[in-house]
């Protein structure tokens, strides 16, 4: 499936997501550290730090690639369950437990599946997190409501993701950026050079760190906040699930 086509309806994104992280999970780190400017470490303990994590809770992180933040948070005393939708993510994962968090690794289930089909029972976490998880959805109204489905009344959620700049100049050579070198890597790592232009393409149809807190506040989150980083250039997202079932207008969770 060619990159033009990917974002022609949910479906076709789902399949090209599905194969495109295939390909690049090896070289996923590599590509991050890349992209975030070497930042993508601080970010996420930043985002860990943030959780507020409580010896106990049962915790969930989606898109868990490489295993990172949840490995962060099951040292932090919750009980952690990762998913992803690329079965290579998680066994990089599992390779990649060594050292001081190696003991946690080894309590943390790491589950193949889809987060607009969440395998779990309503209200069975306190915290949900998320890396790169949300921007990558076919659907993210479908995504957030499975997120509020999942989560406790008054449970946590936290999203690091790109952020789409709202000055036009800015968001302009951001994504030329992004373009260039994720085209240069992609033709270097793959000899396919659209290979991470997907990236700079997907946020270019992202509603942008105030769209996603809009939809979050219409999906059942209250106290949500944005926390800009880098300039403004990636953003961090926290919310809380309503104590009080909201219906989202066209349907319900």
């Amino acid at each position: 499936m060619s990159l033009d086509s990917a974002f022609q309806t949910p479906q076709a994104k789902r399949q090209y997501v599905r194969a495109l992280f295939a390909t690049i999970a090896d070289r996923y780190d590599l590509i991050t550290a890349v992209l975030s400017y070497g930042q993508d470490a601080r970010w996420k303990a930043k985002l860990v730090s943030l959780a507020d994590v409580r010896r106990g809770e049962r915790a969930l992180d989606l898109a868990a690639g490489t295993g990172d933040i949840a490995f962060a948070i099951a040292a932090r005393g919750a009980t952690t369950i990762g998913l992803d939708i690329t079965h290579r993510m998680l066994q990089l994962a599992r390779l990649r437990s060594r050292g001081a968090s190696a003991r946690q690794a080894l309590d943390v289930p790491l589950i193949n599946g889809d987060m607009i089909a969440l395998p779990f029972k309503s209200a069975t976490f306190d915290l949900v997190t998320t890396g790169y998880g949300l921007r990558n959805v076919p659907d993210l109204d479908t995504a957030i409501d499975e997120i509020a489905r999942v989560l406790k009344p008054g449970g946590r959620l936290l999203s690091l993701d790109f952020n789409r700049p709202e000055n036009a100049i800015v968001r302009a050579a951001y994504l030329a950026y992004l373009t260039i070198v994720g085209s240069t890597l992609g033709w270097i790592l793959h000899r396919d050079p659209d290979t991470y232009r997907y990236i700079p393409e997907s946020i270019r149809r992202y509603p942008g760190a105030r769209g996603v807190a809009d939809r979050l506040a219409v999906g059942g989150f209250d106290h949500v906040t944005v926390i800009p980083l880098l300039f403004g250039l990636m953003s961090l997202h926290l919310a809380d699930v309503s104590t009080v079932a909201r219906k989202r207008e066209g349907g319900s969770r």
